[in-house]
């Protein structure tokens, strides 16, 4: 018969086993992780706050205190920021040298100029929803309730943090966005602007990728790599180009999967759902399978 004594020993039994397995594999001198991940979550939510209080606010802010909010959520953000930024060039490591610290007050520094040219592309990214799906009534509507916003704003941030070459904390914020939305977008992507993911369970987009001006995607969709390039150790080898290029205008239907560091598709293309595409093809393309494809018709 199971007993409360009886499960409180074997409990304690088994936590000292957990806890000498994490100990183990830990090296002298290397951070544990507790609270990181917390912590950059909430600098994200302190951003986005700032950036979209209409939206993330947990109350109604009257357009007179609206200044004091935002740039209260600003410096602490900030705050949180350079202390995250610095733990993360040193990570795992827990000695944050002053040489460390002086270079996450810079990439702050920069990251605060960068945020407002990245809300005018999220709201051409809203203003690309609106106007591609016929069932959102405004774009209020998108932002409170689109999976599009949330992945997208998030990735937005990250990847404005990936190209100050912060490491490790763009992948945090767009691995949330991904658990929340099933939308997978990697920080290191480069995405024009005007972007429209519709529905978007199941989309990655890999790493280097990039995706032109007015790029419409639905759900399923895959931009990722071919079977990986490997050393003469059999590791994958990193920092290659990896994934395709997506020209300005282009429309991707469900469940269309494009591999490929080489592959291109052109501006105006249509890549109908399902296909499987490992080979460039021209602008003004209609892709209905890898077999075959034509030109778009002139409208008349």
């Amino acid at each position: 018969m199971i007993t409360e004594e009886w499960i409180r020993d074997r409990s304690g039994k088994t936590a000292e086993e957990l806890i000498a397995l994490q100990i183990g594999d830990r090296e002298d001198g290397e951070r544990s992780g507790f609270g990181f991940k917390a912590r950059v979550l909430k600098a994200l939510d302190l951003l986005r706050n700032a950036m979209f209080p209409d939206v993330f606010a947990e109350e109604e802010i009257p357009r007179v205190s609206l200044p004091t909010y935002v740039q209260d959520r600003l410096q602490k953000a900030a705050l949180l920021l350079r202390e995250l930024i610095a733990e993360a060039y040193c990570y795992p490591c827990t000695c944050v040298s002053d040489e460390k610290r002086d270079e996450a007050e810079a990439a702050v520094t920069s990251f605060l100029d960068g945020l407002p040219g990245i809300v005018k592309l999220l709201k051409t990214d809203m203003d690309a929803a609106y106007l591609g799906d016929p069932a959102a009534r405004n774009v209020s509507e998108i932002m409170l309730a689109y999976p599009t916003f949330e992945a997208v704003s998030v990735y937005r941030i990250a990847n404005l943090l990936f190209r100050l070459g912060v490491p490790l904390i763009p992948r945090v914020m767009t691995e949330y966005a991904h658990q929340k939305t099933g939308i997978d977008i990697h920080p290191g992507a480069t995405i024009g602007e005007s972007f429209f993911i519709d529905h978007g369970t199941g989309v990655v987009i890999g790493e280097t990728t990039t995706i032109g001006n007015h790029v419409k995607l639905y759900q399923g969709v895959t931009l990722g790599a071919k079977s990986f390039e490997t050393d003469e150790n059999g590791n994958p080898v990193k920092g290659i180009k990896r994934h395709p290029d997506i020209g300005n205008d282009v429309v991707i239907y469900a469940g269309a999967t494009i591999l490929g560091g080489n592959t291109v598709v052109g501006d105006r293309s249509v890549i109908g759902g399902n296909v499987w595409l490992t080979h460039s093809v021209p602008a003004d393309s209609v892709i209905y399978n890898t077999l075959t494809y034509g030109k778009k018709e002139e409208k008349k």
